[in-house]
């Protein structure tokens, strides 16, 4: 596979760890930060606002993994940067909340 099918794949899986959060404070009725709220990315959105980002990120996610690319999960290099971008994501987004929770 040549490199920018790898590096689709790792944007893939960079959306789907972003959309997770956002996806369950929308259906728990919780408010949390994303990019439309005043300020963006500081400011809180409302529950309908990030169940619409969540669903964009996943969007992005299946053209980016399925589209681009066909992702094989039984494929090493295919799992492996799927995997990079997802946990990359997980963790500047466990960072960037706490520090927004900590103000």
């Amino acid at each position: 596979m040549t490199w920018h099918v790898y590096l689709a794949h790792v944007f893939g899986g960079a959306f789907i760890a972003n959309a997770l959060p956002h996806l369950m404070a929308g259906i728990a009725g919780r408010p949390l930060q994303s990019p439309f709220a005043s300020p963006p990315f500081r400011g809180m959105s409302s529950p309908a606002v990030n169940v619409a980002w969540a669903l964009c990120n996943l969007v992005f996610a299946y053209l980016l993994l399925v589209c681009v690319g066909p992702l094989d999960l039984h494929d090493l290099p295919d799992a492996g940067f799927s995997f990079l971008g997802f946990a990359c994501m997980a963790f500047l987004c466990s960072r960037s909340f706490s520090r927004l929770r900590a103000r």
